[in-house]
């Protein structure tokens, strides 16, 4: 009964209304350090871009955008993915629903659908942000965040927004949840770049690229805040 009431519209309003005003919250009572410092004007003379996170690490992200600006972003067609959509209308962001990852999947997962939508989205000048891991394998990178970059000739820049007070918990994708009154960091990367003709090679050794681009950017932000990334990959002995 509980899950059938989650899955109702009304539902679903009230919750995706309850968190945007938390999230609200938690945006005004935060100090972000930001690096680097010039961080809205390096990625604005590149917009759009292909803006890479990962799972477990989406609830902040978007306070990354300034005021008015034009992005989208993949939500996934499962049944919690409405409240996120519902989230991001209220915050502003368009939600194109469908999953990513593995290529060979997207077309059971309504990935082949998103991707043509996300295509037109960058075409008319809309940042896309979505998770580069696939799902349930955290922080992997899967090859079809490049193969957005490589169709659209967009660039990949990863991204951390984190804070130092949290809430951490144990899922799949270590999600974290920012608490109120709390040092945060917003922590941009290098870009990467696919060229239309790249191969087999080329698109692999960009998949690398983002995972060590968004491993590296995570990394970073949590040394500036001053605490420990909860999905940090354990090093091998």
């Amino acid at each position: 009964m509980l899950k059938k009431i989650g899955r109702s519209r009304f539902a679903q309003n009230a919750i995706g209304a309850l968190a945007t005003r938390y999230l609200q919250l938690v945006r005004s009572t935060t100090r972000f350090v930001v690096e680097p410092a010039d961080f809205p004007q390096r990625i604005g003379r590149e917009l759009p871009v292909i803006a890479a996170m990962w799972h477990g690490q989406h609830f902040m992200i978007h306070f990354a955008w300034p005021k008015g600006a034009d992005v989208s972003a993949l939500i996934s067609r499962h049944g919690d993915g409405e409240i996120n959509a519902q989230i991001l209308r209220r915050l502003g962001v368009r939600a194109i629903r469908g999953s990513g990852g593995d290529p060979a999947k997207m077309q059971r997962r309504g990935g082949a659908v998103a991707l043509r939508e996300m295509l037109r989205a960058l075409e008319q000048g809309s940042t896309m942000v979505l998770t580069a891991d696939i799902p349930k394998v955290s922080r992997r990178a899967g090859a079809g965040i490049v193969t957005l970059a490589r169709m659209s000739g967009r660039p990949i820049y990863p991204i951390a927004v984190v804070s130092g007070r949290r809430v951490d918990f144990d899922s799949w994708d270590r999600a974290s949840l920012a608490l109120p009154f709390a040092r945060g960091a917003m922590v941009l990367g290098d870009p990467i770049h696919v060229a239309r003709d790249a191969g087999d090679a080329e698109i692999e050794a960009a998949r690398q690229a983002v995972e060590r681009g968004l491993d590296a950017v995570h990394a970073r932000a949590y040394a500036l805040v001053g605490a420990k990334d909860p999905g940090a990959k354990a090093m091998p002995a």
